[in-house]
């Protein structure tokens, strides 16, 4: 089924809660995604007019481009939201290299980012208890 990914705007702002419920729930979260709407450094997918996940992009780990947030909704997951918006985040990237980590245990994330070239860049202990971040790369080329 056919996915959009666009630019995130204020319109867009009830939906994220209604679709993940970090979004609706933490202030944090919502804080991080209201600045990257607002730098347009955060996309949505859209599918038969509804937002099925979102993607968020910053500079923050050592100046370089980083996948800060994937998320998509629970019913749409594993089938092909989570592709599109890394293929347009990367798209959108100037450099040579983007970064992004997932969890050890979130096994479906790891093997997206395997599928679209990431390698493996890092591990960090002890964010989460007994779940270590892993870090990948990927290196575009043009």
């Amino acid at each position: 089924m056919l996915v959009t990914i666009r630019h995130s705007g204020t319109r867009d702002r009830p939906a994220f809660g209604q679709i993940d419920p970090h979004a609706a729930n933490d202030l944090a979260r919502r804080a991080k995604i209201d600045a990257a709407t607002a730098a347009r450094r955060c996309w949505v997918a859209d599918r038969r007019g509804g937002m099925v996940g979102y993607g968020v992009l910053t500079d923050h780990f050592y100046d370089r481009p980083f996948i800060d947030l994937i998320y998509v909704a629970e019913d749409s997951r594993r089938s092909g939201v989570g592709d599109a918006l890394l293929a347009t985040i990367e798209r959108s990237v100037p450099g040579d290299r983007i970064f992004t980590s997932t969890n050890e245990s979130n096994t479906a994330m790891r093997a997206l980012l395997l599928k679209r070239e990431y390698m493996p860049s890092g591990r960090i202990e002890n964010l989460d208890a007994d779940d270590p971040e892993l870090v990948f790369v990927k290196f575009l080329t043009r």
